[in-house]
Formats: C-alpha cells, structure tokens, sequence
C-alpha cells in the first residue's frame, strides 16, 4: 500500500531533489543554508512527526559544510548526529552511514588517518549490511576511496593501491577523482614517479568544485619526485588557485598545497 502523502510534503520531496542536485553542481554554501532552514522545521508539521526528514536535512548540511572545507568546524554536530541516528531501520543505518562517511573525510584533513582507517572499515561493514535490503548511492565506494587515502597517509602505499585499483573500473563519477587521485599518490608514495604522472595524465574526469586542485596537487607531488622543480612548481601553483577559487580557506586541500609548494620551493 502506497503511503499517503499531503501537498506540503511532496512539496519538501521536491526541495530535498533540487537541493541533492545543487549539492553536485557545487552549491555548498547555499545548500548548506536551505538544508538548515529545513531542519529548524519543527517535527509535529512532518507526517506522524517523524524525525528523519530532520535528519536528511542535516546530513546534507554537514556534507555541505565538509565538502566546502569546513570539517573541524562541524564535528561535533557530525558526532551528535551519528549518536542520535542510532539505527532503528534502515533509512535510519543508511543515513547514519553516510554521516560516518563525513566524518571519516574530516578525520583524513586532520591527519588521524588510524581513526580514519577504523571508521572506513566499519562504514564498509556496516554497507555489508543493509546491501540487499535498499540502495546504497556511492556510500560504499566513497569509504573505499576514504579507506586507500587514509592507508597513504599511514604510508601503507601498496595498500592503497591495491584498494583504488580494484575499485575504480565501478566507481561513480561522484567518486571518480578521489580514487584515482589517491591512486597516483600511492605511486608517488613508493617511488614510482614515472607510472604516477603517466597515470594522472591518461585520466582527467569531469571534475565538481570540490575536487578543485586534487588532480594537479598530486601531479605535482609526483613531478617533484621526479626533480622536474619547475613543472612541479607551476603545477601546485595552480592547484593553490583553484583551490582558493572554490574552496574555503579552512580546507586541507589548501593546507597540503601550500606545504607541497614549501618543500619545492624550499621555504617550508
């Protein structure tokens, strides 16, 4: 039996559609600001009073806030929300799942790569779960590309390696970028320059605003191992643009650049 559903909320199925599609197109802030409002609304004009329209909201606020470059900044409220999406169905696990996601990418721009690694793996366990009983979107694959990122940064390069690999002929493009970027880190990572920069030239996918400056940072880093200062120099130089075009000034991505720019340049 089809669930009877009154105007306002066909209403707000539409404003969650339209602003999962601004999301994309890299509307972090406005996304973030309309996804709150949605979230203030109070319970009792939800059908039956549910609290999962409040919890979509959220989760889209935070992912916003994140994407942006605003993790530190929301982990607490990514904290709270997973401890109060204590799973009671599914829709609930697949929520909590995604917020898990967040904070694992923020756990990553802070360098607690081990607590990073632990919370990837049990997002994947728990993705496990639920795989036969609804739609899972890219929430697998986006743990798998938080999982090899954080083995990278624990210096597990082979790891890594394997993980984006094995999981790029499938991935979507919403994960496309991050995993073959850390890809080519991992080669970077074990010395193997020439296949890194061969690798990062024969791939460019469409890139949204928040993979702003990925490609060239680890292009970058593999030309800088392979004694090409100039091309290395020029090439982060323009990953920092980018990223200072289309993403906040708190970003690790930001961060990252500008160290790698210190150590080619030598005034880190």
């Amino acid at each position: 039996m089809k669930s009877i559903r009154t105007p306002r909320e066909r209403a707000r199925e539409k404003t969650f559609a339209r602003l999962f599609d601004e999301f994309r197109a890299g509307a972090y802030e406005e996304v973030e600001a309309a996804a709150r409002a949605l979230a203030a609304v109070p319970p009792s004009q939800w059908r039956r009073g549910r609290s999962l329209p409040r919890w979509q909201a959220l989760t889209l606020a935070t992912g916003a806030a994140v994407a942006h470059g605003r993790g530190t900044e929301v982990l607490p409220e990514l904290e709270a929300l997973i401890a109060e999406l204590e799973p009671v169905d599914v829709e609930t696990e697949l929520l909590r799942l995604i917020v898990r996601n967040h904070r694992t990418l923020v756990l990553i721009g802070e360098g607690r790569h081990r607590e990073a690694e632990a919370e990837a793996l049990d997002v994947l366990r728990g993705t496990t779960r639920i795989a036969r009983l609804t739609s899972l979107g890219a929430v697998d694959l986006i743990a798998l590309s938080h999982l090899a990122t954080a083995l990278c940064g624990q210096g597990r390069h082979e790891e890594a390696e394997a993980v984006a690999r094995g999981n790029l002929p499938r991935a979507r493009k919403s994960v496309l970028a991050a995993l073959h970027a850390v890809l080519v880190r991992s080669l970077t990572g074990r010395g193997r320059y020439e296949e890194a920069l061969a690798e990062a030239r024969r791939f460019t996918p469409p890139l949204s605003r928040g993979d702003s400056g990925r490609l060239d940072l680890v292009t970058a880093e593999a030309l800088h191992g392979l004694g090409r200062r100039d091309e290395a120099e020029a090439t982060v130089r323009r990953a920092l643009a980018d990223c200072r075009r289309d993403l906040h000034p708190a970003h690790p991505r930001i961060r990252e650049a500008r160290a790698l720019l210190g150590r080619i340049t030598g005034d880190e």
